[in-house]
Parts: structure tokens; sequence; C-alpha cells
């Protein structure tokens, strides 16, 4: 029987119970109502299930670190997987310093980092505290900047705008680039003229010389 992924984050509230909870998310799944088993106690949660998608059974006792109240908590069955909001019985100001009674690292369990904001910033957390991390998304905006500043960068090329010229206006620079050097060729013809007609008059010279 496997493990699942569990995630948690928390927050601590000393007179509001309501702010006053741990979010848990058991990552399992495609499991049937039928199939699965979720025992909630002031200091336990159990979990069982069968996932049809993965074929595969799972199961998790997680030992609290402090006690819950069983009646204030929520849980919230998805087809991904089962949310739960385990109210924490004691009102404190300071967080669980670890969501497991026993101290020892499990490979399992893994912070929620799209809920979770550290003690002292809960404050200006929203309020339903979902979608915290949604400035992570922000992450695109970082290539609108790189583009930005690549059109920055044109200023090297005499001020021209890449990101208006497009392809053509690449292509069309490259062509200018071929006429300045055929230009190039023009300008230098006649100097290769003359020196022909100065390397056949010397010639020329010499022959006089010797008659």
């Amino acid at each position: 029987m496997a493990t699942p992924e569990v995630l948690w984050a928390q927050r601590s509230n000393k007179t509001e119970a309501a702010k006053n909870f741990i979010y848990l998310t058991i990552s399992v799944p495609d499991v049937q109502p039928s199939k699965l088993k979720l025992d909630i106690t002031p200091t336990s949660v159990v979990f069982a299930g069968h996932s049809d998608s993965l074929k595969k059974d799972y199961a998790v006792t997680l030992d609290l670190y402090d006690e819950i109240d069983v009646s204030a908590s929520k849980t919230n069955h998805t087809a991904k997987n089962v949310e739960l909001v385990l109210r924490k019985k004691e009102l404190k100001e300071e967080f669980w310093p670890r969501l497991l009674k026993d101290a020892k690292k499990v490979h399992f369990l893994k912070t929620d980092f799209d809920k979770w904001v550290d003690e002292d910033e809960q404050d200006e957390a929203p309020e339903d505290d979902l979608g915290n991390m949604g400035g992570m998304g922000g992450m695109p905006g970082m290539g609108g900047d790189m583009a930005s500043m690549m059109g920055g960068a044109g200023g090297d090329f005499g001020g021209i705008d890449f990101s208006k010229l497009g392809g053509a206006g690449m292509e069309g620079m490259g062509g200018g680039a071929e006429e300045e050097e055929e230009d190039d060729d023009d300008d230098e013809m006649p100097e290769l003229e003359e020196d022909d007609e100065a390397s056949s008059s010397k010639p020329a010279a010499k022959i006089e010389e010797v008659n």
C-alpha cells in the first residue's frame, strides 16, 4: 500500500478561532467516495483510499503535533485530492513548530507553498488565503521585461527598434548591407583600372628605353 503526498500550511490567531487552523491536502486523484475512508480525531488524521486512475491503494496516518477541534474542521473531496481545514483547539499566536507529533522528517510531507505565509505576515494575507503565491505567476512577466530590455539594446544599433521591424525588417537590413558592399566594390573598380593602365604603361616605357 502506497503513502500519498501530503501538503500542509497553517494560520494562527490568539483571539479569532476561525483564523487558527491547519490546511491539509492529501494528494490522491480519482478516489470514489465508496472507496474513501477518512477518520479525524482530536489528535490524528487517518486516510485510506483507492485511486481508480492510478490503480493503487493509498493510506496514511498523521499523529498531529497538538489537538484540533474536530467539530469545527472541514473537508472537501475533489477529483484530485482530499482537502481539509483543521481548526486548532488552542488559540495561540505562535505557529505550530511542525505538523506531526514526531519531530522526525517524513518524505511524503511537504509544505504547501500555495497557501503558506510567514507567521508575521498573516495579517497581510487575503481572507481566503488561496492563490497567495499568485505573484509567482508574474514569471512570464519577466519575459516581457527581457523583451523591453532587448528593445532598449536596439539603441546600440543606430536607434533601430527591432520589435517594430520584425523578420522582414531584419531581412531588409541584410539587403541594405549587401548593397553597401556592392557600392564599395564599385568605388574600388576605378582604382583597379588605373593600376592596370599604370602597369601596362611601365613595360612600354622600358621597351622604349631599350630601343
